[in-house]
Formats: structure tokens, sequence, C-alpha cells
């Protein structure tokens, strides 16, 4: 459980600095036989920081309890 606490702790500070990811994929415009022109459509996916911080708040939560029981 601490392995698993430290890691969602981990993740959750990724995701509280790093609050957007963007990605690129090609959109074909024109098609004409051997002629072909496409075209990078950008496409964004955003979350809020406190996102991060709940999970943050999981894994020092999965640590706490893994120190009691044990």
């Amino acid at each position: 459980m601490k392995i698993t606490g430290f890691i969602l702790m981990i993740v959750g500070l990724s995701l509280s600095i790093f609050t957007a990811f963007s990605f690129f994929t090609k959109e074909k415009v024109v098609d004409l036989g051997a002629i072909e022109i496409s075209r990078d459509v950008p496409h964004a996916f955003n979350w809020s920081p406190f996102v991060g911080l709940a999970i943050m708040v999981i894994g020092g939560f999965l640590i706490l309890w893994a120190r009691k029981r044990s």
C-alpha cells in the first residue's frame, strides 16, 4: 500500500504541474487520385490542478493507512 500511495503522490504532483496535454492528428482535406492534401488538426486535453491535488490526498491517506496497519 505504501508503494501505491507514493505512486499516487507522484502522479498527482505531475497532474498538478502539467495541466494540459496537446496532440495533433492528420485530416484529409483533398483527395484527387494521386494528389492528396492533408492538414494537422490540434487537440487539447485540459484538466484542473485540483484533480492532481485530490489524487495526492488519496495517496497520502493510503500511506497513513499503511503505517497504522503495520
